[in-house]
């Protein structure tokens, strides 16, 4: 049962690849240190190639001779998930497992990428749209593939207006960050309804840790963030048991939502939990799809047997 699964009991990872976003510090190098010790190849992925090679020696230090590696991919880019997973191709490496998980918080000022994209949902959704549906025919080529989205508390919001996805009438920091976050969960759901039988999606909240979140804020936000996540949270290690519950159990209903068994999904083990109103709107999710696809030029393929909308 999940409410009482540990990081013991991860099964064993040995041979599989796996990618985890954001995979440089927080929750994204806490995940990839636990998959690395139950004998996964990890490949972490990140903006920054000296946090990247901090990261993969941290690892190394836990668990010597693990397969590990830093590849620098940067969200906000469209060409840069392009190159990400175009290196990934050549690799011709089947994958196993991606961790959707880097997410950028309380950008002061709206601000756009050079995509034209607001740079939270760029980041948060449309970059992992984008590398999701590029690295598809490596996950179709595993026997086993699984997506793991990393949702939040704040996905707890009215339905998404797609006319105003970029923020664009009344930017405001924390309700872009909320957007962005209903807009992975929808698409998490999503991606299961579109390739059922093809592969495994699920979205996971971790609920509260002390990570680089605030990192964009302004120092009396970051403040308080920080504060907030010492008393209501927990170690970047407890909260990645959510993840990685996620991403090896095989307790997992595909499609499922899950998150901390505690107040508020905050601490405590995995268990499932209840979707917010919004994301059980199927129609909001395939028309959020279709419009993801328009503004990435990114088109995932399944077999057709699997398409169930």
């Amino acid at each position: 049962m999940a409410h009482h699964w540990t990081q013991n009991d991860i099964s064993d990872m040995s041979g599989k690849l796996a990618v985890v976003t954001g995979g440089s510090g927080g929750l994204g190098l806490a995940t990839a240190t636990g998959l690395a010790g139950a004998g996964a190849e990890v490949v972490l992925a990140g903006r920054d190639p000296e946090r990247l090679r901090i990261a993969a020696e941290r690892i190394h230090d836990r668990h010597p001779g693990a397969p590990v590696r830093g590849e620098r991919l940067d969200l906000a880019s469209l060409a840069s998930v392009a190159d990400f997973a175009g290196r990934l191709a050549d690799q011709g490496r089947p994958l196993d497992l991606l961790v959707n998980n880097a997410a950028v918080l309380y950008i002061p000022r709206r601000t756009l990428t050079e995509d034209g994209f607001e740079l939270t949902m760029a980041t948060n959704h449309l970059g992992h749209f984008a590398l999701t549906g590029r690295l598809v025919p490596l996950l179709l080529r595993a026997p086993a593939p699984r997506v793991v989205t990393v949702c939040s508390l704040t996905a707890k919001v009215p339905a998404l207006d797609l006319a105003d996805l970029m923020s664009e009438r009344n930017y405001r920091p924390l309700t872009a960050y909320a957007k962005s976050k209903m807009a992975v969960l929808l698409f998490a759901l999503e991606l299961q309804r579109r390739a059922t039988r093809a592969l495994t999606s699920v979205a996971v909240n971790p609920g509260s840790a002390s990570t680089g979140l605030y990192r964009h804020s302004p120092a009396p936000v970051r403040g308080l963030g920080h504060r907030l996540d010492r008393l209501l949270g927990r170690s970047t290690q407890d909260a990645a048991s959510v993840i990685l519950y996620g991403a090896t159990s095989s307790d997992v209903v595909p499609g499922g939502f899950y998150a901390a068994s505690g107040l508020l999904g905050r601490r405590g083990t995995p268990r499932p939990a209840p979707l917010p109103k919004a994301a059980r709107d199927h129609a909001l999710a395939r028309d959020l799809w279709l419009k993801s696809e328009a503004l990435t030029g990114v088109r995932p393929s399944f077999p057709a047997r699997s398409l169930t909308v």
